[in-house]
């Protein structure tokens, strides 16, 4: 019998109670250490369980195997770069990074330690998407659909860094955009953006997004319809209640869906089983020593695309009212 893989938590956030939840039950994990920059969020952890203020403290002390990042955005590069220079295997919660460079920056590293990276795509393993995704496989594909429409003041909760866009990254594009483009790209196989409308609130927010994307070259398990299939990601953050699916129109016009929420009737009930998936995912990797993880920063060259998209049209916009 191997030894479980200690695993530390930076962040106790929203999230981090499902993550926290799944290392209950994933076999061959333990947690061994949890860090936040608050003091009072460590109040909370099992009193067998070292808590540290400061991640490269907890890294050093606590021979961990893995960690999993679920800090606020702005210090995602920096905390899984610390954890990958020391050898350490990182489960990072989407976004990988603030920026492609960033993402690359990581994802180099990584590959020059030899330490896997992975991001959590957590929607990968809603048991509704897995379910349409074995539906479509073999099949042509004319068009995907993914709605992601929520208010991001529940979702948030006390952490207000989420409307923060130096913390955040942006708005909705760059925190909810990662989990439906990989949603795309896992349907579909690699993808661009084709054109984005962005819509901000008066702090400069990006609060609801319609997004086209196409796809370049058929995926793995998507032979390509002629002229390629096409995408479309609908984001809103001010969308009341929620909504979270997946609409695949087949080449023959068959339209099959995955609502990601049926089943769960509680707020972010989905979540406790999708975030087990992401963990049995990451231990699989640590345990086979796969480093190379290219959905995380191809995320960030979709969210990168969408606010260039956005860049452009407002630029066309001041031209022609310019004159």
């Amino acid at each position: 019998m191997r030894s479980p893989l200690r695993v530390g938590v930076v962040g106790l956030g929203v999230i981090s109670r499902f993550y926290l939840a799944a290392l209950r039950t994933v076999p061959g994990m333990t947690l061994a250490a949890v860090c936040d920059r608050d003091s009072t969020a460590l109040d909370a952890r099992a009193p067998d369980v070292p808590g540290y203020v400061e991640h490269t403290r907890m890294l050093d002390r606590e021979r961990l195997d893995a960690v999993v990042v679920t800090a606020p955005n702005d210090v995602h590069a920096p905390v899984c770069a610390d954890a990958l220079r020391r050898g350490t295997a990182v489960c990072v919660e989407k976004p990988l990074a603030m920026n492609p460079a960033q993402g690359r920056a990581l994802a180099d590293l990584a590959r020059a330690r030899g330490v896997p990276l992975f991001t959590a795509f957590h929607r990968r393993y809603n048991d509704a998407v897995t379910r349409l995704r074995e539906q479509i496989t073999g099949r042509p594909v004319a068009e995907v659909t993914v709605r992601y429409l929520e208010r991001i003041e529940e979702h948030a909760g006390t952490d207000t860094w989420y409307l923060d866009p130096a913390r955040c990254g942006g708005g909705c594009v760059a925190d909810n955009g990662p989990n439906a483009f990989d949603l795309v790209e896992w349907l579909l196989g690699p993808v661009e953006v084709t054109a984005a409308r962005i819509a901000r609130d008066g702090t400069g927010v990006d609060r609801w997004a319609d997004i086209a994307l196409r796809a370049r070259k058929s995926g793995p398990h998507r032979p390509l319809v002629p002229g390629g299939p096409v995408a479309r990601v609908l984001l809103d953050w001010s969308h009341p209640g929620e909504r979270k699916d997946v609409e695949v129109r087949i080449a023959d016009g068959t339209v099959l869906r995955a609502d990601m929420l049926d089943g769960h009737s509680g707020f972010k009930e989905s979540l406790w089983h999708e975030y087990v998936g992401v963990l049995t995912e990451f231990g699989r990797r640590v345990r086979g020593g796969l480093v190379e993880d290219p959905a995380g920063t191809s995320a960030l060259r979709l969210v990168g695309e969408a606010y260039r998209w956005e860049s452009t049209a407002y630029e066309e916009r001041t031209r022609e009212a310019t004159g």
